[in-house]
Order: structure tokens, then sequence, then C-alpha cells
């Protein structure tokens, strides 16, 4: 965790006074989950206040089996709850960009979903209901347990990917999946000709769900597409869409007790990028794009860049936003050097909007102080 103390870890029953007394003081504090995150996206001010980690509100409070659906608190961990999910021959199936373990609340607020959404879409849409607690210690909720569930507004929406900056998640319905048998990774190497014309094909002309396609590109490596196979019929099916100039290698399989496609070690960039899918290996053969680890979702268009920050002068982080924005894609920063003085994320032509959301759920400025997402800096 950041040297972000006080660090307070409430027991369930105590979470609402505490924020109740919080409030009254005019007190600023950081929502979190686990803390291995906290460091992510815009920098904290100063005056940032307490952490109020949610570590200890971790159970699973009811899995309906046979709904596909589970409850749990918001501080249980990822991997415990897979571990749970898969007694039952079930799973989330989520896999995004971790620096180490996360709650199912830390999750949902930083919004980030991995290369699996281009099977299972994004996180948000996996949340069937939420409860929370504002800055004022008001309880909130919306959704439900049931998958067809629509009653109320849609906060599951606002939160996902809201960075703690509008409230404290306390609680979360998800809904879960059958785990998938015989899945497999491979790796296709070939001309870039033969293998935009194989992206094309899978993604138009097939009928193959994949669990994800994704262009990767490292330092020193060729371009090449990964993809995720459910099950061995599809690797049959996709032998026969080969072309000779293709080579096929099998990567190692993914557990079930995966829970990330990417780990992100201490003194790396991490950027978040979107493209429109079809520029994308244009920005990959443009030169500020070298010497990056880039994974970027061949039909989605998102992804991430990967580079210790040694080796990666901010400018450079600066001329890559840049070159996604000509493209009319983005950029945002997600852990970067402590003296780094880069805007996770530029001001969107939302931003008033977002500004007057904070105000009505925060209205003392409380919660995240310099960490709005969409703001450039507040």
């Amino acid at each position: 965790m950041p040297d972000l103390a006080p660090v307070v870890m409430p027991e369930r029953e105590e979470l609402s006074q505490l924020v109740l007394e919080l409030h009254a003081d005019g007190s600023p504090w950081v929502p979190s989950g686990l803390g291995n995150h906290l460091h992510w996206g815009a920098a904290l001010q100063a005056d940032a206040g307490m952490v109020l980690s949610m570590a200890r509100c971790n159970r699973v409070i009811h899995h309906a089996v046979a709904d596909f659906t589970v409850t749990v608190e918001a501080g249980l961990g990822l991997a415990k709850l897979q571990e749970v999910l898969a007694a039952q021959d079930q799973w989330l199936p989520l896999d995004p960009p971790l620096a180490g373990p996360s709650s199912i609340g830390g999750l949902v607020a930083r919004g980030l979903s991995g290369r699996l959404r281009h099977r299972y879409r994004d996180l948000r849409d996996q949340l069937l209901g939420i409860s929370l607690l504002r800055s004022d210690g008001t309880a909130a909720k919306a959704g439900g347990k049931v998958v067809k569930n629509v009653a109320g507004y849609d906060l599951m929406r606002l939160f996902c990917g809201s960075w703690g900056s509008l409230g404290l998640i306390s609680e979360l319905t998800l809904r879960t999946m059958p785990l998938p048998k015989g899945r497999q990774i491979v790796q296709l190497k070939g001309a870039l000709e033969d293998l935009q014309q194989l992206r094309q094909q899978l993604l138009l002309h097939s009928s193959m769900a994949l669990e994800f396609i994704e262009w990767r590109q490292g330092p020193g490596a060729a371009t090449c597409l990964q993809l995720g196979l459910c099950n061995l019929a599809q690797e049959q099916q996709l032998q026969l869409q080969l072309t000779p100039n293709i080579q096929l290698e099998k990567l190692p399989q993914p557990t079930t007790s995966t829970t990330t496609s990417t780990t992100v070690e201490a003194g790396q960039w991490l950027l978040r990028l979107g493209l429109e899918p079809v520029k994308i290996v244009e920005f990959m053969q443009d030169p500020v794009a070298q010497g990056w680890q880039l994974q970027l979702g061949a039909a989605s268009g998102l992804g991430l860049a990967q580079a210790a920050f040694e080796g990666m002068a901010p400018y450079r982080v600066e001329a890559l936003r840049r070159a996604c924005e000509r493209r009319s894609g983005y950029l945002t920063v997600l852990q970067s050097p402590n003296n780094s003085k880069l805007d996770a994320w530029a001001d969107v032509k939302s931003k008033p909007l977002i500004e007057a959301v904070k105000k009505q759920f925060d209205p003392l400025n409380q919660l995240c102080r310099g960490r709005l997402p969409g703001v450039a800096s507040c």
C-alpha cells in the first residue's frame, strides 16, 4: 500500500458510524479495498486524509449457484472469490491488470476490464447490484440480486470507474458463468498483411466466439496476434483458416485461479490506450510506439502499454498520448513515477457534468481529493 497513512480497517458494523463522524468533521478520506492500487491514476493531494480500507469486510454473503449470481462484501479479494466459485464449477470472467491482490470493490472502482471483455463484456456489464455509503454516511443501493432486475437509478455504471471519488462501495452482486473446459491461448506470427487478413476473417466472417483476440508488440519482437480459445473444437476450426505463411504457437493454458493476464511490476509505466481498431496497426508502426510492450484488442481497440520507468522519460508518454489523440483515441496514465507531472487523464467534454455529479455526491469534497476521472486537475 502506498504511504498514505493512517489506514483504518473497520468492521462492517462500524462503517456507517465512522463515515458519519468523518462527514461531521469535514475530514477528507480515501475509499480503499486492499490498498495495492491507490497509487494508480491521478495523484492524490497531500491533504487527501486517511485511507478507509474495506479489507475486513470480505465475506461471500450469498452464492445462488443455480441462478449464477453471487453477492459479496466489497473487500473480498478477486482470487479468493474465484476459488469459491470454482468449487461450484463457476467463475467471474475477469482478467484486469493488477499490481497485486485486489478486492472486488477496488476492481469496480477502477472500472478496468481485461482482454476477456471481448467475449464476456466489461466489468460493468457483469454487475447486477451495488450497495454503497455516500460521503455523508447515507446508505444507497441499486439493482438487485437477479439478472433481470432493472429497478432504481443505475448507480452501478456511475460507480464503475469512479475511482473512489463518489462514495464507498460496500457490497456487490455479480453475474457468474460456468467454468469453461479446454481453454487455450495461441499466438500467431507471420507477415503483417497476412495477420491483418486473418483478423478480418475471424471477426467478420467466422462463427468462432473467441475469448479474446489482441495485437501484441514488444521491444525487439515482431507484431503478432494472440487468441483465447474456449475449447478444443475452436483450435481445430482455427487450423483450417490458417495460411501456410502463419505460424501457430501454443502458450501455457490459463488456470481457474488466473485472475489477470497482465501483472504490473513496480517501476513500470502502465498506460491504458483506446483506439479505433482499424488504426491499431498504423499506430503500432508509429516510431513513438517503439520500445513499448503493447497489447491492444483487435476488435475493441482497448489495451495497455508498459515500459520501465528508467527506459521511458515522461515526454515519451506525452508523445504516445498525442499519437493516440491524432487517431481519435486516448491515453490514460495508470502507474507512473512519483515525481511525474503528467495528467493521468485529459479533460473530457462532459467535465461540467462530472463536476456537477461530484458536487451532488460529495459536496464537501472529502473523497479522493485530486482524483476525479475525466477532469485533468481537480
